[in-house]
Protein backbone atom coordinates (compact mmCIF):
# COMPACT_ATOMS: atom_id res chain seq x y z
CA UNK A 1 0.00 0.00 0.00
CA UNK A 2 1.38 3.77 -0.84
CA UNK A 3 -0.20 6.98 0.44
CA UNK A 4 0.66 9.80 -1.29
CA UNK A 5 0.26 13.63 0.23
CA UNK A 6 0.17 16.53 -1.86
CA UNK A 7 0.56 20.04 -0.68
CA UNK A 8 1.84 23.17 -2.11
CA UNK A 9 -1.67 24.48 -3.81
CA UNK A 10 -3.05 27.46 -3.39
CA UNK A 11 -4.08 30.79 -5.17
CA UNK A 12 -2.13 32.72 -7.74
CA UNK A 13 -1.89 35.11 -10.26
CA UNK A 14 -1.92 34.40 -13.88
CA UNK A 15 1.97 34.41 -15.07
CA UNK A 16 2.88 33.30 -11.50
CA UNK A 17 4.43 30.13 -9.85
CA UNK A 18 3.61 27.44 -7.94
CA UNK A 19 5.85 24.14 -6.94
CA UNK A 20 3.42 21.40 -6.02
CA UNK A 21 4.99 17.97 -3.33
CA UNK A 22 3.62 15.15 -3.17
CA UNK A 23 5.24 13.01 -0.43
CA UNK A 24 4.91 9.19 -0.88
CA UNK A 25 4.31 6.75 2.22
CA UNK A 26 7.14 4.69 1.34
CA UNK A 27 9.92 4.55 -1.27
CA UNK A 28 8.33 3.88 -4.42
CA UNK A 29 10.48 5.65 -7.12
CA UNK A 30 12.26 2.22 -8.18
CA UNK A 31 9.21 0.53 -8.42
CA UNK A 32 6.40 3.03 -9.70
CA UNK A 33 5.94 5.68 -12.03
CA UNK A 34 4.38 8.51 -10.83
CA UNK A 35 1.38 11.04 -12.29
CA UNK A 36 -0.26 14.16 -11.70
CA UNK A 37 -3.59 14.95 -12.85
CA UNK A 38 -6.07 17.66 -12.70
CA UNK A 39 -9.68 18.01 -12.45
CA UNK A 40 -11.18 21.35 -12.66
CA UNK A 41 -15.14 21.94 -11.81
CA UNK A 42 -17.50 20.05 -13.97
CA UNK A 43 -14.92 18.72 -16.34
CA UNK A 44 -13.29 15.01 -16.34
CA UNK A 45 -9.54 14.19 -14.70
CA UNK A 46 -6.88 15.25 -17.11
CA UNK A 47 -3.32 14.12 -17.61
CA UNK A 48 -1.01 16.47 -16.86
CA UNK A 49 2.86 14.80 -16.37
CA UNK A 50 4.41 11.76 -15.86
CA UNK A 51 7.57 10.36 -14.21
CA UNK A 52 8.93 6.82 -15.63
CA UNK A 53 10.03 4.36 -12.78
CA UNK A 54 13.54 4.87 -13.61
CA UNK A 55 13.12 8.85 -14.08
CA UNK A 56 14.43 8.36 -17.39
CA UNK A 57 11.21 9.57 -19.27
CA UNK A 58 9.04 12.08 -18.74
CA UNK A 59 5.55 12.63 -20.74
CA UNK A 60 3.70 16.12 -20.58
CA UNK A 61 0.30 17.05 -21.71
CA UNK A 62 0.48 19.72 -24.76
CA UNK A 63 -1.11 22.29 -22.70
CA UNK A 64 1.67 22.27 -19.92
CA UNK A 65 4.23 21.57 -22.22
CA UNK A 66 7.32 24.62 -21.56
CA UNK A 67 5.70 25.77 -18.38
CA UNK A 68 5.54 22.59 -16.01
CA UNK A 69 8.60 20.54 -14.71
CA UNK A 70 8.33 17.24 -13.02
CA UNK A 71 11.17 16.03 -10.84
CA UNK A 72 11.93 13.49 -7.96
CA UNK A 73 13.80 12.93 -4.77
CA UNK A 74 13.89 9.30 -4.26
CA UNK A 75 16.14 10.29 -0.78
CA UNK A 76 12.84 12.13 0.10
CA UNK A 77 10.06 9.70 -1.19
CA UNK A 78 8.40 13.10 -3.01
CA UNK A 79 7.66 13.89 -6.72
CA UNK A 80 7.91 17.66 -7.60
CA UNK A 81 5.72 19.85 -10.04
CA UNK A 82 7.31 23.24 -10.87
CA UNK A 83 4.46 25.16 -12.72
CA UNK A 84 5.22 28.59 -14.06
CA UNK A 85 3.54 30.67 -16.23
CA UNK A 86 0.57 29.77 -14.60
CA UNK A 87 -3.19 30.32 -16.51
CA UNK A 88 -6.41 30.62 -15.49
CA UNK A 89 -7.09 27.84 -17.20
CA UNK A 90 -4.45 25.68 -15.18
CA UNK A 91 -6.84 26.20 -12.33
CA UNK A 92 -8.15 22.80 -10.97
CA UNK A 93 -7.56 20.42 -8.10
CA UNK A 94 -4.01 18.38 -8.64
CA UNK A 95 -3.48 14.69 -7.87
CA UNK A 96 -0.42 13.22 -7.00
CA UNK A 97 -0.69 9.13 -8.91
CA UNK A 98 1.56 6.49 -8.49
CA UNK A 99 1.55 3.13 -10.04
CA UNK A 100 3.44 0.13 -11.54
CA UNK A 101 2.49 -0.81 -15.10
CA UNK A 102 0.82 2.62 -16.01
CA UNK A 103 0.31 4.02 -19.54
CA UNK A 104 1.40 7.61 -19.06
CA UNK A 105 -1.96 9.28 -19.62
CA UNK A 106 -4.70 6.71 -18.63
CA UNK A 107 -5.60 7.56 -14.75
CA UNK A 108 -7.07 3.83 -14.88
CA UNK A 109 -3.93 2.38 -14.94
CA UNK A 110 -2.84 3.75 -12.10
CA UNK A 111 -2.92 2.57 -8.55
CA UNK A 112 -2.65 4.74 -6.02
CA UNK A 113 -3.95 8.11 -5.65
CA UNK A 114 -3.44 11.49 -3.44
CA UNK A 115 -6.62 13.35 -1.73
CA UNK A 116 -5.95 16.45 -4.17
CA UNK A 117 -4.26 19.82 -3.58
CA UNK A 118 -6.27 22.91 -5.01
CA UNK A 119 -4.46 25.19 -7.66
CA UNK A 120 -6.37 28.45 -8.20
CA UNK A 121 -4.59 30.97 -11.12
CA UNK A 122 -6.52 34.56 -10.92
CA UNK A 123 -6.74 36.83 -13.88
Amino acid sequence: QVQLVESGGGLVQAGGSLRLSCAASRRTFSSYAMGWFRQAPGKEREFVVNISSSGGSRYYADSVKGRFTISGDNAKNTVSLQMNSLKPEDTAVYYCAAGRAVVAGSAQTYEYWGQGTQVTVSS
